[in-house]
């Protein structure tokens, strides 16, 4: 705060400090037992943070759950203020593969699971997953059944939802009536244009946007990525992608489409003299809505069937993590649950302090 020039003096004399207490010292879970039932707006209109900081510090972060703030739950955008600043030394740190992901990942993932004898099944819809009288369970897909000693449901929340109407015996019918009650996020539009110059050679590989309209970052791909920066060699060009979060859920696809384009030109102006050699548009709605007072419907990793345990960005865990992160921890909770039915031991998990770093903070936070 000392060294941002979105805080005056003026500023900061007229913030609210007891009301920003909590951001001292997040724990999971109580930070959702204080918080929860309050939206993102609403807490930060109380700490009387300037409109500035509004945009720079929390809405982004706001915005990247692909949530308006007023439906967010204030406690998730502390934990990722927590995550992200006040809990971690490192601060907000990217790791990128520098080749797409499927070649990079996901592919030769899935060589070496076929490798240990994993059957990977990519292409087949999976109607129920039943019970089995002899335990374990009766996974049905759109052209066969197979019996499995345990199951992981890491889905979406509308593939979760669907998923879980269909299979009636599924855990039990509290866990089932929860499930029914989470609700995704607004849909969100990713644009990657191919342009036939390059963009200002000072611009970042990333950079997040605020009071652009629906534009919330830019990346300049061939600054990170090998297949872009080898077509950008080639033609000289630039590969730039586009992302819009938590867009209305009557959007028009072409309008938002194009008014992102419209955002670019005034974020770097330079792209107004270049043609868009080629472009492709993602409209997707995969993602949780994390809503005020939502965190008690959502599923933990495990389930009243020790051989059902859940994964995803929509599960509870009680380690500060969140977003892609927690879909990531919440696979190895998951994995180790099911380990020690074998008596194996899983996965040690690392993460960032799970307390305020500063014992003199948590002292001043337990004050209010």
């Amino acid at each position: 705060m000392a060294l941002s020039p979105t805080f005056t003096l003026r500023d900061l004399a007229r913030m609210n400090p007891v009301a920003a207490l909590p951001l001292l010292d997040v724990r999971v879970p109580e930070v959702y037992e204080r918080l929860d039932d309050v939206s993102a707006h609403d807490f930060l209109h109380s700490i009387r943070f300037p409109e500035a900081a509004h945009h720079l510090a929390f809405e982004v972060f706001s915005r990247s759950f692909f949530a308006d703030p007023r439906r967010l739950s204030a406690a998730e955008m502390v934990l990722m203020f927590h995550i992200y600043f006040l809990g971690s030394a490192e601060g907000l740190l990217f790791d990128v593969p520098d080749e797409p992901f499927p070649a990079a990942l996901w592919e030769p993932l899935a060589d070496y699971l076929r490798g240990h004898g994993v059957d990977v099944r990519t292409g087949a819809r999976v109607e129920t997953v039943e019970p089995a009288e002899d335990g374990g369970f009766v996974v049905a897909t759109d052209t066969t059944e197979r019996r499995h000693d345990t199951t992981v449901l890491a889905l979406d929340t509308e593939g979760l939802g669907s998923l879980v109407a269909r299979s009636p015996r599924l855990a039990d019918a509290g866990w089932r009536e929860r499930i029914t009650r989470l609700r995704a996020a607004p849909p969100f539009l990713v644009s990657r244009l191919w342009l036939d110059r390059p963009v200002a050679a000072d611009r970042p590989g990333f950079l997040g946007t605020s009071g652009y309209g629906t534009l919330d970052n830019v990346s300049v791909l061939e600054r990170w990525e090998g297949e872009s920066a080898r077509w950008a060699s080639r033609t000289g060009g630039s590969v730039v992608e586009l992302h819009a979060y938590a867009l209305p859920e009557r959007a028009v696809r072409d309008v938002e489409q194009k008014r992102l384009v419209e955002q670019l030109h005034r974020v770097y102006p330079e792209t107004r003299a270049a043609t868009v050699v080629d472009e492709r548009h993602e409209w997707r709605a995969d993602c949780p809505l994390f809503p005020v007072g939502g965190y008690r419907d959502r599923p933990t990793v495990r389930t009243s069937d020790p051989a059902l345990v859940v994964a995803g960005d929509l599960v509870r865990t009680d380690l500060p993590v969140a977003l892609m992160e927690r879909a990531a921890t919440s696979g190895f909770l998951a994995a180790n649950a099911l380990l020690e039915r074998w008596g194996v031991r899983g996965q040690t998990l690392w993460t960032v302090p799970d307390r305020g770093r500063s014992a003199a903070l948590r002292g001043l936070a337990r004050l209010g």
